[in-house]
């Protein structure tokens, strides 16, 4: 996709493509690994964000990076990530039982259009405002999420007022997402 071309898109339309670049890497990895991934328990899932987001920080705040894998890379990571941890929220069985490719692909596509629901829900009550934040904003708001995730895993999995471990899962998408559009847009460094 050309800039000019993400210029003319709707949100909608720019959220479904970056959502589609994610999943493409995502089932592709299915076909290779299978579903490794359901033997990480929540924490191990929160880990692997945090490392994401922090490499992205960290790239930030240094303006070099060593690695070759770039920060639109990290962020699809992190919306790869969110996606498994909402599956594995909800998915009964074995942790090591494997899920067939064509099941993978159906609960992926259920937990980004619940995703991708919240987020027109917000963007209808905030006016799209993540439009004019900066990506050192996305990485510290994902950061955050995951700290607040972290601690609700301390606590059981219990809260007293706020949202749970699914609620976060699906900001850090988001948040991923709207990162991913701004650099499509050429607006964030990729």
């Amino acid at each position: 996709m050309k800039l000019s071309d993400s210029i003319m898109m709707t949100t909608n339309q720019q959220y479904d493509a970056a959502v589609q670049q994610c999943r493409n890497i995502f089932i592709k990895k299915t076909v290779d690994y299978g579903t490794s991934w359901r033997v990480l328990r929540a924490i191990s899932i929160v880990d692997q964000i945090f490392i994401k987001a922090q490499r992205i920080r960290t790239i930030q705040e240094k303006g070099a990076q060593r690695v070759g894998e770039d920060i639109a890379g990290e962020f699809m990571a992190m919306v790869n990530y969110g996606i498994i941890g909402l599956i594995q929220l909800q998915q009964p069985g074995s942790t090591s039982e494997e899920i067939p490719v064509q099941e993978v692909e159906r609960l992926y596509d259920e937990k980004a259009a619940f995703a991708r629901k919240v987020m027109q829900d917000k963007n209808h009550d905030y006016g799209e405002a993540w439009r004019d934040m900066s990506q050192e904003s996305f990485a510290d708001l994902i950061l955050m999420k995951l700290m607040r995730m972290r601690q609700i895993l301390a606590n059981d999995g219990k809260t007293l007022i706020s949202e749970g471990i699914d609620a976060n899962y699906v900001d850090i998408i988001n948040y991923s997402v709207f990162a991913l559009i701004l650099i499509t847009e050429g607006k964030h460094k990729g």
